[in-house]
């Protein structure tokens, strides 16, 4: 993938922040007072297990979940003012805030163009065609998320992951000062992996955009966060440095599991190295060293 830099598009970064967020499906609580602060420039992070409330507390930052409780503002660059989403229109919050979701469905009929295009709505005038600046963005996301070769080809024929590029493309396109990711690299397979985390970090360096990230891969998350979020049972466990969070204390107690974390000599990069009861494979064990296994 290019560099998110390749072609200068304008974001104006902005400040997302939920406070005291209780959130609850029906009568299922399942965020209980939890507060988060997307900060431009900053990449945070939300792990922990299924069932923890990551993805629940992202969709009440999108105002696609009801926060009956706590409040979510938005604050632009250069400003202390934070304004309610609650205030904003549809239109007026598509342009500062999007998300990435899982269970967005491929629409048929259209191209790979067509669909990257999409983010381009909140910026056009009603019944107006794409303008120079329209045509840059597109082309810019095309390229930033690996699909512009794809452009002109049906998504009916595309695969699971080649959908799930070309909906992130569109998310760029959208050129938003706060974006939200929820699971960007599952169904990827390595080298998407990789390459949609590195365009994360463009976005965060490069144009300085708050982003919110979802992720259930650790060792992604100590890749690409500033800032990480340890959730567990809808309460926030751990908040910090991701060194400072991914602890083997920490993951031990919050999956269940003895959980063993080493960091790079030489990246200053945490890995996570959960403990298996079988040696993995290729390694030769004695019977004595089976038996001193935990």
């Amino acid at each position: 993938m290019p560099s998110a830099a390749s072609v200068q598009v304008s974001r104006t970064p902005v400040a997302l922040r939920g406070e005291h967020l209780d959130l609850s499906y029906g009568k299922t609580a399942v965020v209980h007072d939890v507060s988060i602060s997307l900060q431009p420039g900053c990449a945070t992070a939300l792990v922990g297990p299924n069932g923890s409330g990551k993805s629940t507390l992202l969709r009440a930052l999108a105002r696609l979940h009801p926060a009956p409780n706590g409040a979510v503002t938005i604050t632009g660059a250069g400003s202390s003012n934070a304004r309610p989403v609650s205030m904003l229109t549809a239109r007026e919050f598509a342009h500062e805030v999007t998300l990435f979701s899982q269970s967005r469905p491929a629409p048929q009929g259209l191209t790979v163009g067509e669909v990257v295009a999409f983010g381009r709505h909140p910026h056009r005038r009603r019944f107006a065609g794409l303008t120079e600046h329209d045509r840059q963005a597109i082309d810019h996301a095309l390229g930033a998320t690996g699909v512009r070769d794809m452009a002109a080809r049906p998504v009916g024929e595309l695969s699971g992951g080649e959908m799930q590029r070309v909906w992130l493309a569109a998310c760029v396109a959208q050129e938003t000062g706060a974006v939200l990711l929820d699971e960007p690299t599952n169904h990827l397979d390595l080298r998407y992996q990789i390459e949609t985390l590195d365009l994360v970090r463009d976005l965060v360096e490069q144009t300085g955009v708050a982003v919110g990230i979802v992720l259930h891969d650790l060792d992604h998350a100590a890749r690409v966060a500033d800032h990480l979020i340890l959730m567990d049972q809808g309460r926030v466990r751990a908040a910090g440095d991701p060194v400072d969070v991914l602890t083997a204390e920490h993951l031990s107690e919050v999956y269940g599991i003895p959980v063993e974390v080493a960091v790079d000599g030489r990246t200053g990069r945490v890995h996570v190295d959960p403990v298996s009861r079988h040696a993995p494979r290729g390694v030769r064990t004695t019977p004595a060293a089976e038996s001193a296994r935990p």
